[in-house]
């Protein structure tokens, strides 16, 4: 997002009325939290009972997150804010993070205290509660969680969305729960980055990243699944205004690359590790060895794709095929992971292909002249994709 969206606008800049409500934490079904005792807790507050696969297995956390459902607005707002009635002491944290929905997609998570400003209106809301412990007996607590919703002035979204060059690593840990509590599996086709802001919840691709060889001859768009590697507040694609951490750093440069190569916050990460590889993203094992056909750790080129514009196409059924043109007999290039959100230029007509969704002769060109078949997509947001 630009730099705007870290703006704090004062109450008297709001131009609609504000929409309050309380989120249900009564019904809580996530991720190591439950409601007893009049307050959302921890449902297991061992440290390590609940922790990314990337996070190094010793540090001494225990986690847990509740994810509301969606709240359709009555009119749409640019800013949501949080009143959190809730007990934490020394030892523990409670932090809630809101998202909104436009009409190219999910925002990507935000910290709503004091406020989360997004750079475009947005006519839903969901917000999610993370609780953390750092010792054996702490216990957080939350009683309620009041949002308010309002409409402020900010400025124009960025259209294009962003690409670096990182260093992949390869995720591995077959049998291990990512952070979004999905349950990693052989040859497992998602993406980690170091920040829960671009975390997708579980079975969707939310966020998505298109990770690509430097040389460009393979690609694999794969949703955002787990949070590393090494640090996980480091969302080094957005500017300083906005990025949590390491703002001396820049765009694009993740603190671990900056801690290896040059020796940044010690040579260390922000648990204080010494940092063995500029890693910047991760990777599954099927993404690394079958999308992008790697061998070992590599730079890669990652489109954060959230951060661009226009239609885009949820992957119903893949790992599915990257063509060179609008037919099975041109040649594979990478693949698209099920739940992914590929950017869709615009359509061609080519094979009649019959698959999950619907027998059709419509391909989709995404970029780099790479083509998918529409029978695999299972849905379009974002506007109607024109024909090439």
């Amino acid at each position: 997002m630009p730099a705007a969206a870290a703006a704090s606008p004062r109450a008297a800049d709001a131009v609609a009325p504000a929409e309050r409500w309380d989120a249900d934490l009564s019904r809580a079904d996530g991720l190591n939290a439950r409601w007893a005792g009049g307050g959302l807790r921890l449902a297991d507050r061992t440290p390590h009972a609940v922790t990314s696969a990337a996070l190094d297995r010793h540090t001494p956390v225990a986690e847990g997150a509740y994810l509301s459902p969606e709240r359709a607005l009555t009119r749409p707002a640019t800013r949501v804010r949080a009143e959190v009635d809730a007990d934490a002491g020394p030892d523990a944290a409670v932090e809630v993070q809101v998202r909104g929905r436009h009409a190219a997609g999910w925002t990507e998570w935000r910290t709503a205290g004091p406020a989360a400003v997004f750079d475009q209106p947005v006519t839903r809301v969901q917000a999610r509660v993370l609780l953390t412990a750092r010792a054996a007996g702490a216990t957080p607590a939350v009683r309620a969680v009041r949002l308010t919703a309002d409409r402020v002035a900010v400025a124009a979204a960025s259209t294009p969305g962003r690409v670096y060059r990182v260093y992949a690593t390869r995720i591995g840990l077959v049998g291990g729960t990512t952070a979004n509590g999905h349950v990693v599996t052989s040859r497992d086709h998602f993406a980690a980055l170091p920040s829960r802001r671009s975390l997708s919840p579980r079975g969707t691709g939310d966020y998505t990243l298109r990770v690509c060889t430097t040389s460009g001859s393979r690609c694999e768009y794969a949703p955002v699944w787990d949070v590393g590697p090494w640090n996980t507040r480091d969302d080094y694609w957005n500017p300083a205004a906005v990025r949590e951490n390491w703002k001396d750093l820049p765009q694009g440069r993740p603190e671990a690359q900056a801690a290896y190569q040059d020796g940044y916050h010690g040579g260390r990460d922000q648990f204080g590790r010494t940092v063995l590889n500029p890693g910047g993203v991760d990777l599954a094992d099927g993404t690394f060895w079958d999308g992008l056909q790697l061998t070992g750790n590599a730079w890669v080129d990652v489109a954060y794709l959230w951060t661009g514009t226009g239609p885009h196409g949820v992957i119903g059924s893949g790992p599915l095929n990257l063509r060179t043109g609008p037919g099975t007999g041109y040649a594979a290039r990478g693949l698209a992971a099920t739940y992914a959100h590929v950017p869709i230029q615009c359509y061609v007509i080519g094979q009649t292909v019959s698959g999950t969704y619907r027998t059709t002769n419509r391909w989709n060109r995404l970029a780099g002249g790479q083509y998918i078949s529409h029978a695999y997509i299972s849905a379009v947001y974002g506007g109607a994709a024109p024909r090439c």
